[in-house]
């Protein structure tokens, strides 16, 4: 170990892990009933995922590993964890079936959407909302969730889905 050059590369993959560890950890506090650890996971994931591009960029040190591994943390903490936070706190014991399904759809199209961004070349726009965005923003809502009535969560969940694996054209901040 001494002597050797340590390979940066894997500092942003030490970023990205952390951001799978807190959307793993969103699904258990949702499943014991934490819903504001919950959310507040998720909201780490964010900061985690913002930081690993922004150290790989600074470092040079991005690589097809990293990309993939990038892709698979955002569909668990972006995708799978809201929607599963969502579905524990307003589903589970009204609609099971209606809340699986909006549920399931959001992760669908959270999945098709890194997909989709897995293989196109933009570099000035996202084609749909950002898979992080729309987690995220789900995270935020039931923060919020004693002054917002529990309509608004499949509805939002069900537009952000659509508008995730829409054509439209977001702009990348921040890079």
């Amino acid at each position: 170990m001494f002597g050797k050059t340590f390979d940066t590369r894997i500092l942003p993959c030490i970023f990205t892990s952390a951001n799978l560890f807190f959307g793993f950890l969103a699904i258990i506090f949702a499943m014991d009933h934490h819903l504001r650890s919950a959310a507040g996971m998720i909201l780490l994931s964010v900061l985690m995922d913002s930081l690993d591009g922004k150290v790989a960029r600074k470092l040079k040190a991005s690589s097809d590993f990293g990309k993939e591994l990038d892709s698979l943390s955002d569909v668990i903490s972006f995708g799978l964890a809201p929607a599963v936070l969502i579905y524990v706190f307003v589903y589970q014991n009204h609609w099971p079936l209606w809340g699986a399904l909006v549920s399931g759809l959001f992760t669908l199209c959270g999945a098709l959407r890194l997909a989709r961004f897995n293989i196109l070349c933009s570099t000035d726009y996202f084609v749909g909302v950002p898979i992080t965005f729309a987690g995220g923003f789900m995270a935020l809502l039931l923060l919020f969730f004693d002054r917002i009535p529990w309509e608004v969560y499949p509805v939002a969940m069900s537009v952000l889905a659509v508008l995730m694996v829409s054509s439209l054209q977001v702009p990348k901040l921040g890079k």
